[in-house]
């Protein structure tokens, strides 16, 4: 199919019938009788007979009527110079949206149709007639097309037949303004104090206002700085790190690949319930739980007033006798965790200095690799989830009712600080939580398949290989570590006003040593240990001349922030204009209050006395320290017993409504902890990410919300 050029200057009269332009027949004949009554072949210099085969008139285009003339004009000027490549053309209609799309391809089916019956022998009029009247197009509209496609490959078409405007280069027409302006709405507007555009815009139009600076609409000068700025850019300069941090998906790790305790993780949680303790303390109590990262089952726990290395040594311990030597350790960077007990000799801690006089801790003896979490970065470590979990059945037991505090400062329930439980009520609710938190079926996550924690710990561990520590290694974690010389003259050590010595001590004078003790039984003697961890012997305690407590000593250092150097980089050069130095332009500058105005501020005497909250100091009371013994050293003796792997025939069901109702059974009866198979576990988490369910759930929202 063929279309005349429309900067064409003579016409035929079979050029013009087959044209399609308005105003003009489309036969032949139609367009001799028209150039008769018109007189074309009359006007001077405007008609001459055709050279060569056929004969005929030939017609400038200056004859024709004026709507053809419009047309005619309109083409010539939206003909480009040169046709475009049809790389950039295909590269062009893949940026298009669908609705853009689809057009090409209905011009495309109708220039198809055009192309079929014109095959058949009808002329080119009817042709476009008719596949304009089946398409829905009018037959001038197909001409356009055609010309569009005009010497291009038919498999190129649809690329060449996009609608041109989306296509065709935009004309820059943004509005300009002096980059000193720019600079000063950046430096008030991207800082922490996360002012909003509305205030940075309006201070930095005072400011141009009074520098003569050209500015821009508050719409604009927006628009323009989202431009500029990287979005990560942004989030630092008003969220900080912490913000930043957010703005990264968390790591999808897949534990398929391990099997039970070949890797833990442990985190400390405050919970969020008032418990009286046995010192007359009452307060929120702090956690620490060890959990196996394979099957997700929470394998031993201990409480205290705060995070502190005795109540982690001491869930260690429990994890390591109940249940083995794990291969890997995933710490949070508390000082709690990377204290030199359990961690020193490792080379990533990012507490306390490293030291290559540090005595080897718990971790490195016992060959445990060590991994840090993200500081700062809940999402790095499992367990975290199951703090939620407890944070919604142990907090809100009935037996802690009136002594839940609420989630937040800002959630308080009204029963605020009613009463206070117990601590026996208090450990009992934990380990009854604990006990169903592993024990509850219908688990979704890719290692349980629809069982239990309890369940999927007790199948990979009944395989898997497990080291059990020895009668030696128990020393390591049921005491406390200091570092030590033995006298230069008789090599006794001196430790908190006790003397401690031995015979075989006087062989080793001036030797640094480690000693390992019992916090609350210093009278009890040492365990010395070379700084390499070799076991030296036993030291009694020769003169008991002091007692200390150890137990409830808290570490403290400072935190280490992680700098984003490159971000910061970028972010001082976008903000050429310091906050600060803004301040000072206006503290220089001042704006003249219209009248004068009284003082907003009442003053007011702060000067309160301050409160000074009372510290527990456990008392020389043998009673008490029996009490606190048992309540951190102490084991959890009821477990529930493993129940067997369910297994199940599920078959999903054959239309998408009886699916949907499926999915929703399986969800609900996982919610509600009840048994799940493995097969509609691993059915129901593939068919949540399909099309089907996201569509099917849609609805029911949509219809729900219209019911109510």
């Amino acid at each position: 199919m063929s279309v005349t050029e429309p900067h064409k200057i003579w016409w035929t009269a079979d050029e013009l019938a087959a044209s399609g332009l308005p105003e003009l027949p489309g036969t032949k004949r139609g367009i001799n009788l028209l150039a008769d009554r018109l007189g074309w072949k009359a006007q001077p210099g405007c008609a001459k007979r055709k050279q060569g085969r056929g004969g005929g008139w030939v017609y400038h285009w200056s004859v024709l009527p004026l709507g053809t003339r419009r047309k005619l004009l309109k083409d010539a000027a939206d003909v480009p110079a040169e046709r475009p490549e049809r790389g950039d053309m295909w590269a062009a209609f893949d940026t298009l949206p669908n609705s853009a799309k689809q057009k090409a391809k209905d011009r495309l089916a109708a220039l198809q149709l055009a192309d079929r019956l014109y095959a058949t022998g009808v002329t080119k009029v009817v042709a476009m007639t008719e596949a304009g009247r089946q398409h829905g197009f009018t037959s001038r509209s197909l001409y356009e097309w055609s010309r569009l496609v005009e010497g291009v490959e038919p498999a190129d078409w649809l690329a060449y037949l996009a609608p041109r405007n989306r296509t065709a280069p935009r004309k820059d027409t943004k509005a300009v303004c002096t980059q000193a302006f720019m600079d000063y709405l950046k430096g008030l507007y991207l800082r922490q104090e996360g002012p909003s555009f509305s205030q940075s815009w309006r201070l930095a139009m005072k400011k141009a206002e009074a520098e003569g600076w050209d500015a821009l609409t508050q719409k604009t000068a927006k628009r323009h700085l989202e431009n500029q700025v990287p979005h990560l850019t942004l989030v630092l300069a008003r969220e900080g790190e912490a913000g930043l941090m957010r703005s990264f998906p968390a790591q999808i790790r897949d534990r398929s690949g391990l099997h039970a305790l070949e890797g833990v993780n442990a985190d400390c949680h405050k919970i969020d319930v008032f418990v009286s303790w046995p010192d007359g303390t009452i307060n929120r109590p702090q956690i620490v739980a060890f959990q196996d990262l394979y099957s997700g089952k929470i394998l031993s726990w201990r409480v205290d007033h705060s995070p502190n290395k005795v109540m982690v040594m001491s869930a260690f311990g429990e994890l390591v006798e109940t249940w083995g030597i794990p291969k890997r350790c995933l710490f949070d960077n508390g000082h709690e965790f990377a204290n030199k007990w359990m961690t020193g000799g490792t080379k990533t801690r990012f507490r306390f200095k490293v030291l290559d006089t540090d005595p080897r801790g718990v971790m490195d003896l016992m060959n445990i690799q060590v991994h840090w979490a993200t500081p700062g970065h809940g999402q790095a470590k499992p367990v975290e989830r199951a703090f939620g979990d407890w944070a919604e059945n142990i907090a809100k037991d009935p037996r802690c009712h009136g002594a839940y505090v609420g989630k937040s400062p800002v959630a308080k329930p009204e029963n605020y600080r009613e009463r206070a439980i117990t601590m026996d009520t208090f450990l009992k609710v934990v380990e009854e939580g604990v006990i169903e938190h592993n024990a509850r079926e219908g688990r979704l996550s890719p290692t349980a398949k629809g069982r239990s924690f309890d369940q999927t710990f007790a199948e990979s561990f009944q395989a898997a290989p497990i080291r059990k520590a020895t009668k030696e290694q128990r020393r390591l974690w049921l005491l406390c570590q200091q570092v030590g010389k033995l006298n230069a003259q008789n090599g006794q050590i001196k430790l908190y006003g006790n003397f401690y010595y031995s015979e075989w001590m006087s062989q080793h004078p001036g030797l640094r040593v480690v000693a390992r003790f019992d916090p609350d039984h210093l009278h009890a003697g040492l365990e010395i240990y070379s700084v390499d961890g070799e076991y030296l012997g036993f030291a009694e305690c020769r003169q008991k001349v002091g007692f200390f407590d150890l137990s409830g000593a808290r570490e403290q250092a400072r935190r280490n922030r992680r700098v984003k150097k490159l971000q910061r980089e970028i972010l001082e050069e976008l903000r050429p204009v310091s906050i600060e130095d803004i301040a000072a332009d206006m503290d220089t500058n001042p704006a003249a209050p219209s009248d004068p105005l009284r003082a907003k501020v009442v003053a007011l005497n702060f000067d309160k006395p301050r409160v000074q909250k009372p510290r527990f100091v456990t008392p020389e009371n043998p009673e008490l320290d029996a009490a606190r013994e048992a309540l951190i050293l102490s084991l959890p003796e009821n477990r529930s017993a493993q129940p067997k792997i369910q297994t199940d025939g599920f078959a999903p069901a054959a239309n998408p409504e009886d699916r949907y109702s499926q999915a929703l059974d399986i969800l609900a009866r996982s919610d509600a902890g009840q048994p799940i198979g493995t097969a509609e576990a691993e059915w129901v988490a593939d068919y949540q990410t399909s099309v089907e369910y996201k569509s099917a759930k849609m609805m029911a929202e949509m219809l729900g919300n219209q019911s109510g």
